[in-house]
Protein backbone atom coordinates (compact mmCIF):
# COMPACT_ATOMS: atom_id res chain seq x y z
CA UNK A 1 0.00 0.00 0.00
CA UNK A 2 0.96 3.39 -0.73
CA UNK A 3 2.26 5.82 2.28
CA UNK A 4 -1.43 7.76 2.20
CA UNK A 5 -3.23 4.06 2.65
CA UNK A 6 -0.61 2.27 5.01
CA UNK A 7 -3.02 -0.09 7.61
CA UNK A 8 -1.89 -0.68 10.95
CA UNK A 9 -4.40 -2.06 13.75
CA UNK A 10 -3.73 -0.65 17.20
CA UNK A 11 -4.37 -2.11 20.53
CA UNK A 12 -5.71 -0.50 23.77
CA UNK A 13 -6.26 -2.27 26.79
CA UNK A 14 -6.06 -5.53 24.72
CA UNK A 15 -8.58 -4.73 22.00
CA UNK A 16 -7.51 -4.49 18.39
CA UNK A 17 -8.15 -0.70 17.02
CA UNK A 18 -7.91 -0.44 13.29
CA UNK A 19 -6.37 3.08 12.17
CA UNK A 20 -5.50 3.90 8.26
CA UNK A 21 -2.92 6.73 7.53
CA UNK A 22 -5.07 9.02 5.33
CA UNK A 23 -4.25 12.54 4.19
CA UNK A 24 -0.62 12.04 6.38
CA UNK A 25 -2.95 11.51 9.25
CA UNK A 26 -4.06 8.78 11.44
CA UNK A 27 -7.77 7.97 11.14
CA UNK A 28 -9.49 5.43 13.59
CA UNK A 29 -12.24 3.08 13.06
CA UNK A 30 -15.23 4.76 14.61
CA UNK A 31 -17.25 1.19 15.50
CA UNK A 32 -13.84 -0.31 16.74
CA UNK A 33 -13.43 2.85 19.68
CA UNK A 34 -17.18 2.52 20.46
CA UNK A 35 -16.49 -1.47 21.29
CA UNK A 36 -13.73 -0.32 23.47
CA UNK A 37 -15.32 1.98 25.30
CA UNK A 38 -19.27 0.54 25.70
CA UNK A 39 -18.61 -3.77 25.70
CA UNK A 40 -21.45 -3.32 23.60
CA UNK A 41 -21.83 -6.46 21.33
CA UNK A 42 -23.85 -4.47 18.64
CA UNK A 43 -21.20 -1.67 18.12
CA UNK A 44 -22.60 -1.01 14.59
CA UNK A 45 -25.86 -0.11 15.85
CA UNK A 46 -24.73 1.97 18.69
CA UNK A 47 -22.73 3.84 16.30
CA UNK A 48 -25.98 4.64 14.26
CA UNK A 49 -28.20 5.90 16.76
CA UNK A 50 -25.53 8.13 18.07
CA UNK A 51 -24.99 10.06 14.51
CA UNK A 52 -28.98 10.39 15.29
CA UNK A 53 -28.52 11.94 18.50
CA UNK A 54 -25.25 14.15 17.45
CA UNK A 55 -27.15 15.06 14.56
CA UNK A 56 -30.09 16.17 16.71
CA UNK A 57 -28.15 18.25 19.23
CA UNK A 58 -26.84 20.27 16.20
CA UNK A 59 -23.32 19.09 15.76
CA UNK A 60 -23.80 18.41 12.04
CA UNK A 61 -20.04 19.17 11.37
CA UNK A 62 -19.52 15.40 13.26
CA UNK A 63 -20.90 13.48 10.02
CA UNK A 64 -19.44 16.18 7.75
CA UNK A 65 -16.46 14.95 8.79
CA UNK A 66 -16.82 11.29 9.05
CA UNK A 67 -14.72 9.17 6.11
CA UNK A 68 -15.38 6.14 5.08
CA UNK A 69 -12.34 4.13 4.26
CA UNK A 70 -11.45 0.32 3.93
CA UNK A 71 -10.12 -1.79 6.41
CA UNK A 72 -9.58 -5.45 6.90
CA UNK A 73 -13.05 -6.81 8.28
CA UNK A 74 -13.38 -9.88 10.17
CA UNK A 75 -13.72 -12.23 7.31
CA UNK A 76 -10.39 -11.05 6.34
CA UNK A 77 -12.12 -8.65 3.28
CA UNK A 78 -11.24 -4.71 2.75
CA UNK A 79 -14.74 -3.06 3.40
CA UNK A 80 -15.60 0.51 3.95
CA UNK A 81 -15.97 1.47 7.70
CA UNK A 82 -16.67 4.70 9.03
CA UNK A 83 -13.62 5.90 10.27
CA UNK A 84 -12.36 9.96 11.78
CA UNK A 85 -9.61 11.74 12.70
CA UNK A 86 -7.96 12.09 16.10
CA UNK A 87 -9.63 15.22 16.31
CA UNK A 88 -13.42 13.94 15.17
CA UNK A 89 -12.97 11.11 17.18
CA UNK A 90 -12.12 13.17 20.59
CA UNK A 91 -15.30 14.61 19.44
CA UNK A 92 -17.49 11.79 19.51
CA UNK A 93 -15.85 9.91 22.20
CA UNK A 94 -16.94 13.17 24.42
CA UNK A 95 -20.39 11.99 23.87
CA UNK A 96 -20.31 8.36 25.16
CA UNK A 97 -20.54 7.49 28.32
CA UNK A 98 -17.98 5.52 29.69
CA UNK A 99 -15.19 5.40 32.36
CA UNK A 100 -12.80 4.78 29.91
CA UNK A 101 -13.07 7.87 28.17
CA UNK A 102 -10.02 9.56 29.60
CA UNK A 103 -7.70 7.43 28.90
CA UNK A 104 -8.77 6.82 25.60
CA UNK A 105 -8.20 10.37 24.59
CA UNK A 106 -4.67 10.09 26.44
CA UNK A 107 -4.27 7.08 23.84
CA UNK A 108 -5.70 8.85 21.02
CA UNK A 109 -3.22 12.19 22.08
CA UNK A 110 0.19 9.54 22.13
CA UNK A 111 -0.66 7.73 18.99
CA UNK A 112 -1.05 11.57 17.19
CA UNK A 113 2.32 12.34 18.98
CA UNK A 114 4.15 9.55 17.78
CA UNK A 115 2.71 9.88 14.10
CA UNK A 116 4.25 13.83 14.01
CA UNK A 117 7.69 12.30 15.23
CA UNK A 118 7.57 9.52 12.61
CA UNK A 119 7.36 12.42 10.16
CA UNK A 120 10.16 14.06 11.50
CA UNK A 121 12.23 11.36 11.57
CA UNK A 122 11.40 7.99 9.35
CA UNK A 123 13.18 5.80 11.51
CA UNK A 124 11.61 5.88 14.60
CA UNK A 125 8.70 4.34 12.58
CA UNK A 126 10.53 1.45 12.04
CA UNK A 127 12.43 1.52 15.46
CA UNK A 128 8.99 0.76 17.47
CA UNK A 129 7.85 -1.53 15.01
CA UNK A 130 10.89 -3.87 15.34
CA UNK A 131 10.29 -3.42 19.44
CA UNK A 132 6.57 -5.04 18.60
CA UNK A 133 7.48 -7.97 17.18
CA UNK A 134 10.23 -8.49 20.25
CA UNK A 135 7.91 -7.78 22.71
CA UNK A 136 5.07 -10.49 20.87
CA UNK A 137 8.18 -12.67 21.02
CA UNK A 138 9.33 -12.92 17.32
CA UNK A 139 13.43 -13.71 17.36
CA UNK A 140 16.22 -11.23 16.20
CA UNK A 141 16.87 -12.95 12.80
CA UNK A 142 12.94 -13.14 12.21
CA UNK A 143 12.97 -9.50 12.52
CA UNK A 144 15.74 -8.75 10.55
CA UNK A 145 14.33 -9.91 7.62
CA UNK A 146 10.87 -8.00 8.08
CA UNK A 147 12.15 -5.10 8.78
CA UNK A 148 14.29 -5.50 5.12
CA UNK A 149 11.24 -7.01 3.81
CA UNK A 150 8.91 -3.92 4.75
CA UNK A 151 11.83 -1.16 3.25
CA UNK A 152 11.45 -3.46 -0.06
CA UNK A 153 7.59 -3.48 -0.01
CA UNK A 154 7.39 0.09 0.72
CA UNK A 155 9.84 0.96 -2.16
CA UNK A 156 7.52 -1.14 -4.67
CA UNK A 157 4.47 0.82 -3.77
CA UNK A 158 6.27 4.23 -4.20
CA UNK A 159 6.59 2.90 -8.04
CA UNK A 160 3.28 2.27 -8.10
CA UNK A 161 1.64 5.47 -6.57
CA UNK A 162 4.43 7.16 -8.98
CA UNK A 163 3.63 5.05 -12.18
CA UNK A 164 -0.56 5.29 -11.96
CA UNK A 165 -1.53 2.46 -9.43
CA UNK A 166 -4.13 4.77 -7.62
CA UNK A 167 -6.67 2.64 -5.71
CA UNK A 168 -6.36 -0.23 -2.86
CA UNK A 169 -7.94 -2.62 -5.32
CA UNK A 170 -5.58 -2.09 -8.34
CA UNK A 171 -2.76 -2.49 -5.08
CA UNK A 172 -4.32 -5.65 -4.67
CA UNK A 173 -4.68 -6.86 -7.88
CA UNK A 174 -0.67 -6.13 -8.18
CA UNK A 175 0.38 -7.96 -4.97
CA UNK A 176 -1.65 -11.09 -5.70
CA UNK A 177 -0.19 -11.25 -9.40
CA UNK A 178 3.03 -11.33 -7.30
CA UNK A 179 2.34 -13.68 -4.48
CA UNK A 180 0.50 -16.00 -7.48
CA UNK A 181 3.70 -16.17 -9.36
CA UNK A 182 5.82 -16.66 -6.22
CA UNK A 183 3.93 -19.42 -4.71
CA UNK A 184 0.88 -20.07 -6.87
CA UNK A 185 -1.42 -18.62 -4.68
CA UNK A 186 -3.35 -15.31 -3.87
CA UNK A 187 -3.10 -13.60 -0.75
CA UNK A 188 -6.46 -15.04 0.58
CA UNK A 189 -5.78 -18.22 -0.59
CA UNK A 190 -2.68 -18.49 1.19
CA UNK A 191 -4.09 -17.15 4.78
CA UNK A 192 -6.35 -20.07 4.14
CA UNK A 193 -3.38 -22.58 4.12
CA UNK A 194 -2.14 -20.93 7.50
CA UNK A 195 -5.42 -20.50 8.94
CA UNK A 196 -5.37 -17.05 9.04
CA UNK A 197 -8.19 -13.77 9.24
CA UNK A 198 -7.67 -10.64 9.95
CA UNK A 199 -3.73 -11.11 10.93
CA UNK A 200 -0.92 -10.04 8.57
CA UNK A 201 0.30 -12.77 6.32
CA UNK A 202 3.66 -11.52 6.16
CA UNK A 203 3.95 -11.82 9.84
CA UNK A 204 3.35 -14.97 9.89
CA UNK A 205 5.76 -16.14 6.73
CA UNK A 206 8.68 -18.55 7.65
CA UNK A 207 12.28 -17.17 6.74
CA UNK A 208 12.32 -18.95 3.07
CA UNK A 209 8.92 -17.18 2.62
CA UNK A 210 9.88 -13.82 3.47
CA UNK A 211 13.01 -14.05 1.37
CA UNK A 212 11.01 -14.84 -2.01
CA UNK A 213 8.53 -12.34 -1.28
CA UNK A 214 11.40 -10.19 -1.01
CA UNK A 215 12.51 -11.65 -4.41
CA UNK A 216 9.21 -10.76 -6.50
CA UNK A 217 8.79 -7.36 -4.70
CA UNK A 218 12.59 -6.14 -5.70
CA UNK A 219 12.48 -7.98 -8.96
CA UNK A 220 9.09 -6.29 -9.97
CA UNK A 221 10.72 -2.80 -8.58
CA UNK A 222 13.21 -3.68 -11.34
CA UNK A 223 11.75 -4.53 -14.04
CA UNK A 224 9.21 -0.67 -13.43
CA UNK A 225 12.31 0.98 -13.40
CA UNK A 226 14.19 -0.67 -16.27
CA UNK A 227 11.25 -0.51 -18.60
CA UNK A 228 9.56 2.78 -17.12
CA UNK A 229 6.24 0.81 -16.76
CA UNK A 230 3.62 3.26 -16.44
CA UNK A 231 -0.57 2.28 -16.68
CA UNK A 232 -2.00 -0.67 -14.28
CA UNK A 233 -1.28 -3.11 -17.49
CA UNK A 234 2.41 -2.77 -17.85
CA UNK A 235 2.62 -2.75 -13.84
CA UNK A 236 1.07 -5.93 -13.75
CA UNK A 237 3.21 -7.47 -15.96
CA UNK A 238 6.15 -6.58 -14.50
CA UNK A 239 3.92 -8.01 -11.36
CA UNK A 240 3.69 -11.63 -12.70
CA UNK A 241 7.25 -11.48 -14.22
CA UNK A 242 8.54 -10.76 -10.90
CA UNK A 243 6.40 -13.36 -9.00
CA UNK A 244 7.69 -15.98 -11.67
CA UNK A 245 11.61 -15.28 -10.55
CA UNK A 246 10.84 -15.81 -7.12
CA UNK A 247 8.30 -18.89 -7.67
CA UNK A 248 11.11 -20.14 -10.11
CA UNK A 249 13.54 -20.02 -7.05
CA UNK A 250 11.12 -22.06 -4.89
CA UNK A 251 10.58 -24.22 -7.24
CA UNK A 252 14.22 -24.99 -7.25
CA UNK A 253 14.31 -25.07 -3.58
CA UNK A 254 11.41 -27.79 -3.05
CA UNK A 255 13.12 -29.92 -5.72
CA UNK A 256 16.39 -29.66 -3.51
CA UNK A 257 15.01 -29.87 -0.64
CA UNK A 258 12.41 -32.69 -0.99
CA UNK A 259 9.79 -29.81 0.94
CA UNK A 260 7.49 -27.63 0.13
CA UNK A 261 8.04 -24.12 1.13
CA UNK A 262 4.54 -23.09 2.02
CA UNK A 263 3.09 -24.76 4.84
CA UNK A 264 0.59 -24.20 7.52
CA UNK A 265 2.81 -22.62 9.97
CA UNK A 266 2.32 -19.60 11.45
CA UNK A 267 3.74 -17.47 14.59
CA UNK A 268 0.99 -18.26 16.68
CA UNK A 269 0.85 -22.48 16.03
CA UNK A 270 4.44 -21.94 16.69
CA UNK A 271 4.82 -20.08 20.02
CA UNK A 272 1.73 -21.79 21.19
CA UNK A 273 4.03 -25.50 21.11
CA UNK A 274 6.49 -23.34 22.93
CA UNK A 275 8.71 -22.72 19.95
CA UNK A 276 10.10 -19.50 19.46
CA UNK A 277 11.65 -19.73 16.07
CA UNK A 278 10.03 -19.43 12.34
CA UNK A 279 12.44 -21.07 9.74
Amino acid sequence: MTKSDLIRVAVFEGKHIRKIMHLDEWWFSIIDIIEVLTGNDRPRKYWNDLKKKLTLEGYVEVSEKIGQLKMMAPDGKMRLTDCASTETMFRIIQSIPSPKVEPLKQWLAKVGKERLEEIENPELSMERMQALYEKKGYPKEWIDKRMRGIAVRQDLTDEWQDRGAKTSLEYAILTNEIMQGAFDLKVDEYKQVKGLTRENLRDHMTDIELILTMLGEATTTKLHRDRDSRGIEPLKKDAQEGGAVAGSTRRDIEKRSGRPVVTGDNFKRLTSKGQKRIT
